[in-house]
């Protein structure tokens, strides 16, 4: 099921100029983007309500990496694959000598460039493609970083995709509007810790509503 992998050593996390998906929208639809100002959703958890119709974020929770005026970066953290982590080193070729994290799971991150590895980890250490997100939690897309994970002298935690979901300028606010999202600020144990069946709970409980309440609510937190 899985195309091959490949990771990038040197350039940004951010694709410049990178493919778009727009994910409260109908198949089909067009996207037509009012002017709206610019919010940072930055550390922030998406929670997507009952109402959105892509398959690709129906039920998830993302975390949002990188959000700024020229749009906004997240990664899917609720939706692990039958990948494990041994499966995709030794897929691009790099022993793993650590049995435990060998079977971590690889989640699918998002829809955009989904055979392109990108490993959200705390803390944030000095990697030769990364991006701090919140001086405590980084995203790499480097090589050095899963060699280091393979020898076992990686970070400490790690949440490790392919893919990602990516939108464009004032894209995500729009679809915040749009009733497409409810928003809270991220936290590390619902990141790290808790199980990914259960992250998505957790993330409404932090907003201290469930799911069956989130039709026809928008806002954020």
């Amino acid at each position: 099921m899985h195309r091959g992998v490949r990771t990038t050593a040197a350039g940004d996390v951010v694709p410049g100029g990178a493919p778009v998906r727009a994910a409260g929208l109908r198949r089909g639809a067009t996207c037509t983007i009012p002017p709206v100002p610019t919010v940072d959703f930055t550390d922030h958890f998406l929670i997507s309500m009952p109402s959105m119709e892509d398959p690709n974020f129906s039920r998830t929770l993302t975390y949002v990496c990188e959000h700024n005026e020229r749009g906004a970066l997240g990664i899917v953290i609720n939706r692990p694959s039958e990948m494990t982590l041994a499966g995709l080193l030794d897929q691009v070729e790099i022993a793993c000598s650590v049995p435990g994290l060998a079977q971590q799971p690889v989640y699918h991150g998002g829809p955009v460039q989904p055979d392109r590895g990108f490993v959200l980890h705390r803390p944030c250490g000095s990697w030769k493609s990364s991006l701090a997100v919140a001086q405590r939690v980084g995203l790499t897309t480097s090589r050095d970083i899963l060699e280091a994970l393979g020898s076992g002298s990686g970070p400490d935690q790690v949440l490790v995709s392919l893919g990602y979901a990516g939108w464009s300028a004032g894209q995500l606010e729009h679809e915040i509007g749009q009733n497409a999202w409810l928003t809270v600020q991220a936290s590390d144990q619902i990141l790290f810790d808790t199980p990914a069946e259960q992250r998505l709970a957790a993330a409404m409980s932090a907003l201290g509503v469930d799911f069956a309440r989130l039709q026809g609510v928008a806002g954020h937190a």
